[in-house]
């Protein structure tokens, strides 16, 4: 300080110092100093008044803070602590108070008021309040907070973080009251009193994501979140994230009701804020509906195209990933075998989701069937489950003689497959159809389907062979190799069978 005896900069931090060494006077006359050469310099008076607070000198404090406002309006650490020396003044103890306080609603307790009452009072006070002679005017204030607090009609839409205690709440009342579904609410008249310099979008943030409520949705309990935000910490716990009720009849029942009043609040009063909102979520949608990049991959086990898949869920990740599946409208994820070196095979089948039944533990058993086949190009990982940029597999098409001699192959390989089906005891073959259906009849057009004859996958399926020796199948572009394979593979059971 002996060599820059005018840097504000240097005495401001030496009486940030003294205050953490509790030498409180030292501290407030170099905050002073600090303030004296940079009067317009929003640190200084930060720290003038963290020195005052030592003193108890609450007022002049809280008119430090005020002119910092003036000068910086953003400053978050002195909106805080000016919240803390208001609610001290205007909301003392109780038994500080010599009368009985008859009503409590006016005390400034969300965000909004403490906006209105920080930023309001500061634009119209006189050049002679900065003077140290001129000390807070405590009723004015006062009389400032009960005209802002006349004019918040929805005050219980505001405290979305805070459950505001009622009259009864004082007196002992343990019981909670839940307004019902069926009664009526003035949603106009609430909304249309509310002025739009007291929203805050922070106000109406998803305590999960930190970001602004989308499709809202209210809990038994009370408490509002995005509605994928809920399912999603549901996934891992049936309970309330906040208050820890049990929530396990939302499990089973899906059946959520969005919360209208939320909604109209936040477009009506926040449409900039909720366009971004709906923009962003809609780029993520559309980044999960994509089936050629990062498509989800289930690692499990073989499934085949038009054969049925049902699928027992049970692992967080994969709950997050079926339920992104439905909520794109895609209804499809791929299924490929796990490989100890590569994590999956490089080849898999897409699966669609045909029905979803949900338990109330948050299992659920997802019936699937085969769709069309892919390559994979590149492994990824989201969340918690695998996924990868793919490529589709059709097989090539064939015409004139190789066409000929195609059919008379599929026909005589059908055949051989019928004897071996048939040969099955009733047991079994009941227990195949009663998982996989009945074998399929020939197609009418051998080549029709990019994936060939359906019958040949579901006899895939039946047929006793480990995922890796029919992995190799779904691999082939040529349906004359496939059907030669299954050929052998058919004579190889038929003549174990003889031994």
């Amino acid at each position: 300080l002996l060599t820059a005896p005018t840097d504000h900069i240097l005495f401001s931090n030496r009486s940030q110092i003294h205050s953490s060494l509790k030498h409180h006077e030292k501290a407030l006359m170099d905050a002073e100093m600090a303030c004296r050469l940079m009067p317009l310099w929003s640190k200084g008076h930060v720290c003038k008044a963290q020195a005052l607070v030592s003193f108890g000198r609450i007022e002049e404090a809280l008119r430090e803070y005020l002119i910092c406002l003036s000068i910086e309006p953003d400053c978050r650490l002195a909106k805080t602590e000016a919240h803390k020396l208001l609610s001290e003044i205007l909301a003392p103890v109780t038994d500080q108070v010599p009368g009985p306080i008859s009503d409590h609603s006016n005390i400034l307790s969300s965000r909004a008021h403490i906006k209105s009452s920080l930023t309001s009072p500061v634009q119209t006070l006189s050049p002679g309040f900065w003077s140290s002679e001129s000390p807070l005017s405590v009723p004015e204030v006062s009389k400032r907070s009960q005209e802002i607090s006349e004019t918040m009609k929805i005050h219980d839409c505001l405290l979305l973080k805070r459950k505001r205690r009622n009259t009864e709440e004082e007196q002992g009342t343990k019981g909670r009251q839940k307004k019902s579904k069926s009664e009526p609410v003035h949603e106009s008249e609430s909304l249309s009193s509310v002025s739009t310099d007291l929203m805050d979008p922070t106000d109406l943030e998803c305590s999960l994501c930190m970001r602004l409520f989308y499709e809202p949705v209210t809990t038994p309990c009370g408490h509002t979140f995005c509605l994928q935000c809920l399912e999603r910490c549901l996934d891992h716990n049936p309970k309330c994230p906040l208050c820890k009720e049990e929530l396990s009849e939302y499990l089973v029942q899906r059946q959520c009701c969005k919360t209208e009043i939320m909604k109209k609040l936040i477009s009506k009063y926040l449409p900039s804020e909720f366009m971004e909102r709906q923009r962003v979520h809609l780029e993520e949608m559309a980044e999960l509906s994509n089936l050629n990049k990062n498509v989800p991959i289930f690692v499990c086990t073989m499934a085949f195209p038009t054969v049925p898949c049902p699928l027992h869920i049970f692992e967080p990740c994969y709950r997050l990933m079926i339920r992104r599946c439905m909520e794109t409208g895609t209804n499809c994820f791929g299924m490929c075998l796990e490989d100890c070196l590569k994590g999956f095979a490089d080849y898999g089948c897409l699966l669609e989701i045909r029905d979803v039944r949900f338990f109330s533990d948050g299992r659920s058993v997802v019936d699937t069937i085969g769709g069309r086949r892919f390559k994979v190009i590149q492994h990824r990982e989201r969340d918690g489950y695998n996924t990868a940029d793919i490529e589709y597999v059709e097989d090539v098409k064939v015409d004139g003689d190789a066409e000929c001699e195609l059919q008379s192959l599929h026909d005589a390989v059908y055949e051989q497959a019928l004897v071996w089906v048939n040969s099955l005891k009733v047991e079994q073959r009941q227990r195949i159809e009663g998982h996989f259906g009945p074998m399929p009849e020939k197609d009418s057009e051998l080549q029709a389907s990019p994936n060939g004859p359906s019958w040949c996958w579901w006899l895939l399926a039946v047929l006793p062979l480990e995922g890796r020796a029919q992995l190799p199948f779904l691999a082939l572009t040529s349906l004359k190799d496939r059907l030669s394979g299954i050929r052998k593979v058919l004579l190889f059971m038929a003549q174990s069978k003889h031994r």
